[in-house]
Protein backbone atom coordinates (compact mmCIF):
# COMPACT_ATOMS: atom_id res chain seq x y z
CA UNK A 1 0.00 0.00 0.00
CA UNK A 2 2.64 2.68 0.83
CA UNK A 3 4.92 2.17 -2.45
CA UNK A 4 1.20 2.56 -4.21
CA UNK A 5 0.75 5.77 -2.33
CA UNK A 6 4.63 6.93 -2.76
CA UNK A 7 3.76 6.44 -6.67
CA UNK A 8 0.62 8.41 -6.66
CA UNK A 9 2.16 11.16 -4.43
CA UNK A 10 5.04 11.26 -7.23
CA UNK A 11 1.88 12.07 -9.83
CA UNK A 12 0.34 14.43 -7.76
CA UNK A 13 3.69 16.36 -7.22
CA UNK A 14 4.19 16.41 -11.20
CA UNK A 15 0.91 17.65 -11.62
CA UNK A 16 1.04 20.36 -8.52
CA UNK A 17 4.51 21.35 -10.40
CA UNK A 18 2.92 22.11 -13.67
CA UNK A 19 0.39 24.38 -12.01
CA UNK A 20 2.94 25.90 -10.26
CA UNK A 21 4.37 26.44 -14.00
CA UNK A 22 1.77 27.42 -15.60
CA UNK A 23 -0.52 30.05 -13.14
CA UNK A 24 -0.03 33.04 -11.40
CA UNK A 25 -1.62 32.94 -8.11
CA UNK A 26 -4.46 35.70 -9.64
CA UNK A 27 -5.08 33.47 -12.47
CA UNK A 28 -6.83 31.06 -9.70
CA UNK A 29 -9.20 34.23 -8.39
CA UNK A 30 -10.19 34.92 -12.09
CA UNK A 31 -11.43 31.08 -12.45
CA UNK A 32 -12.99 29.23 -9.85
CA UNK A 33 -12.89 25.77 -11.55
CA UNK A 34 -8.91 25.59 -12.01
CA UNK A 35 -8.96 27.56 -8.24
CA UNK A 36 -10.83 24.21 -6.63
CA UNK A 37 -8.33 22.08 -8.60
CA UNK A 38 -5.33 23.57 -6.77
CA UNK A 39 -7.33 23.50 -3.70
CA UNK A 40 -7.66 19.51 -4.46
CA UNK A 41 -4.41 19.07 -5.85
CA UNK A 42 -2.31 20.21 -2.72
CA UNK A 43 -5.65 18.74 -0.36
CA UNK A 44 -4.97 14.87 -2.30
CA UNK A 45 -1.59 15.18 -1.85
CA UNK A 46 -1.29 16.11 1.65
CA UNK A 47 -4.00 13.38 2.42
CA UNK A 48 -1.63 10.55 0.69
CA UNK A 49 1.36 12.44 3.21
CA UNK A 50 -0.73 11.59 6.18
CA UNK A 51 -1.72 7.96 4.91
CA UNK A 52 1.94 7.33 4.81
CA UNK A 53 2.64 8.57 7.72
CA UNK A 54 -0.02 6.98 9.27
CA UNK A 55 0.67 3.33 7.55
CA UNK A 56 4.18 3.23 8.65
CA UNK A 57 3.34 4.32 11.96
CA UNK A 58 1.16 1.30 12.42
CA UNK A 59 3.34 -1.17 10.85
CA UNK A 60 6.37 -0.36 13.00
CA UNK A 61 4.02 -0.32 15.80
CA UNK A 62 6.05 3.13 16.97
CA UNK A 63 2.34 4.51 18.78
CA UNK A 64 -0.82 5.49 18.85
CA UNK A 65 -1.37 8.97 17.16
CA UNK A 66 -3.86 10.80 18.60
CA UNK A 67 -4.41 12.79 15.57
CA UNK A 68 -2.65 13.32 11.91
CA UNK A 69 0.12 15.61 13.15
CA UNK A 70 1.12 13.28 15.87
CA UNK A 71 1.67 10.59 13.22
CA UNK A 72 4.77 12.57 11.99
CA UNK A 73 5.72 13.56 15.14
CA UNK A 74 6.21 10.30 15.67
CA UNK A 75 8.14 9.55 12.65
CA UNK A 76 10.33 12.13 13.55
CA UNK A 77 10.87 10.66 17.15
CA UNK A 78 12.05 7.09 16.10
CA UNK A 79 14.54 8.80 13.82
CA UNK A 80 12.21 7.93 10.52
CA UNK A 81 11.86 11.48 8.92
CA UNK A 82 14.05 14.86 10.01
CA UNK A 83 12.83 17.00 12.16
CA UNK A 84 12.80 20.45 10.27
CA UNK A 85 10.95 18.00 7.46
CA UNK A 86 8.74 16.93 10.19
CA UNK A 87 8.26 20.77 11.15
CA UNK A 88 7.06 21.42 7.90
CA UNK A 89 4.50 18.92 7.27
CA UNK A 90 3.44 19.68 10.22
CA UNK A 91 2.26 22.78 8.96
CA UNK A 92 0.99 21.24 5.37
CA UNK A 93 -1.38 19.21 8.00
CA UNK A 94 -2.91 22.40 9.44
CA UNK A 95 -3.88 23.34 5.47
CA UNK A 96 -4.85 20.41 5.13
CA UNK A 97 -7.55 20.86 7.85
CA UNK A 98 -8.39 24.31 6.81
CA UNK A 99 -8.44 23.20 3.91
CA UNK A 100 -11.33 20.64 4.22
CA UNK A 101 -12.81 22.48 7.73
CA UNK A 102 -12.70 25.62 6.20
CA UNK A 103 -12.08 27.51 9.66
CA UNK A 104 -11.76 30.68 7.90
CA UNK A 105 -11.69 32.39 4.06
CA UNK A 106 -8.65 30.47 2.12
CA UNK A 107 -6.21 33.16 0.87
CA UNK A 108 -5.55 32.12 -2.73
CA UNK A 109 -2.14 33.70 -3.34
CA UNK A 110 -1.40 32.10 -0.19
CA UNK A 111 -2.62 28.62 -0.73
CA UNK A 112 -0.55 29.23 -4.32
CA UNK A 113 2.74 29.87 -2.21
CA UNK A 114 2.63 26.23 -0.60
CA UNK A 115 3.49 25.15 -4.39
CA UNK A 116 6.82 26.27 -3.26
CA UNK A 117 6.76 23.32 -0.78
CA UNK A 118 7.05 20.37 -3.53
CA UNK A 119 10.41 20.34 -2.80
CA UNK A 120 9.96 19.31 1.08
CA UNK A 121 7.16 16.97 -0.29
CA UNK A 122 10.13 15.33 -2.77
CA UNK A 123 12.08 15.44 0.61
CA UNK A 124 9.60 13.19 1.92
CA UNK A 125 9.10 10.70 -0.40
CA UNK A 126 13.00 10.36 -0.99
CA UNK A 127 12.84 9.99 2.67
CA UNK A 128 10.15 6.84 2.72
CA UNK A 129 11.51 5.15 -0.31
CA UNK A 130 14.55 4.62 1.80
CA UNK A 131 12.87 3.58 4.73
CA UNK A 132 10.63 0.89 3.01
CA UNK A 133 13.42 -0.43 0.61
Amino acid sequence: MIIDKLKRLEENLKILNKIKNAYKPDDFLKDKVDEWGLRYGIFETIQIIIDIASSIVAERNLGTPQNYSEAITLLVSNNYIENELGKKLIRMIGLRNLLVHEYGIIDIKKLYEYLNSLNDIRDFVNTIKKIVA
